[in-house]
């Protein structure tokens, strides 16, 4: 056998084997090291145009490059139709005219659970409801609205101004349904009181509904209002002489706690914040 066969019976039975050894590149043969910059940290203080019209709420990314690529958008009073074109926060951002905020608006449901504050800390060391969706977002996100510390249920957490002042509104019609439990039996003449209407302050207060919960004693009872009102269901029974011993608020605004164990967010779904921003 020749030094050439041989050497090819060699590589064959390396192959089959599996084994093979490293490529060595001779001399001059080794690949070429390209001598690139070193890529540059992004600017924090900087933002990519079709980014920061999406996070205004205007519309989402992929339509915002439509609008700027027509001209739609302007950047310090000039139309700007660059691609990837980047503004910093400092800019004045307008879209058909209308100023634009960068800060991308962000909604959250949280079933709140006992022994948690939703104002503002005023104790050391008390428990507040912001640390609950701590990992949510980086913005500030605030409750929409309150519960007593001892109360439980669904609270809402934005950073949207407007749908806040909206949901805050007395005149709202915003839906909310409660379960409570009273310190005695609601009795059937103070049932059919509440159901005419109350009045509270020198304003009637009136209910959707309130029944009592079945199979559980008379001092349990669902009430839907769509008041608005500060501690409004609270004054109400108080002004029939009864305590609230619990309050448990199951219904807000059409959102539900279904999948939402206590003491757990979840972020509202688009159709969800569409629905809370068209109550009047």
């Amino acid at each position: 056998m020749s030094r050439d066969e041989s050497n090819k019976g060699k590589k064959a039975s390396g192959r089959q084997g599996g084994n093979f050894r490293k490529n060595s590149y001779a001399r001059g043969n080794s690949p070429i090291k390209k001598n690139t910059p070193p890529k540059q940290p992004s600017d924090p203080n900087t933002i990519r145009l079709n980014k920061y019209v999406a996070n205004s709420g205007v519309c989402s990314r992929r339509d915002a490059d439509i609008y700027i690529s027509a001209g739609s958008v302007t950047v310090n009073g000039k139309p700007v139709t660059e691609m990837g074109y980047k503004v910093k926060l400092t800019d004045e951002v307008k879209f058909d005219g209308q100023l634009l905020n960068p800060v991308k608006k962000e909604y959250i449901l949280l079933n709140k659970p006992k022994d948690f504050s939703t104002t503002i800390r005023d104790e050391k060391g008390k428990r507040h409801v912001s640390g609950l969706i701590t990992n949510a977002s980086k913005s500030k996100l605030l409750p929409v609205d309150k519960l007593d510390k001892e109360d439980t249920g669904l609270l809402v957490f934005t950073n949207d101004g407007d749908l806040t002042k909206k949901l805050k509104s007395p005149m709202n019609g915003l839906r909310k349904i409660y379960h409570l439990v009273l310190d005695r039996d609601l009795s059937s003449a103070d049932l059919r009181k509440i159901q005419e209407g109350v009045m509270v302050d020198e304003k009637v207060v009136r209910v959707q509904a309130i029944s009592y919960i079945d199979d559980a004693p008379k001092r349990e009872v669902g009430i839907e209002i769509h008041s608005s009102r500060g501690k409004i269901v609270e004054r109400l029974f108080e002004h029939l002489d009864y305590k609230i011993a619990k309050l448990d608020r199951v219904v807000y605004g059409g959102l539900t706690k279904k999948d939402l164990p206590r003491g757990h967010w979840r972020y509202l779904t688009q159709q969800e914040i569409i629905n809370l921003k068209m109550i009047k």
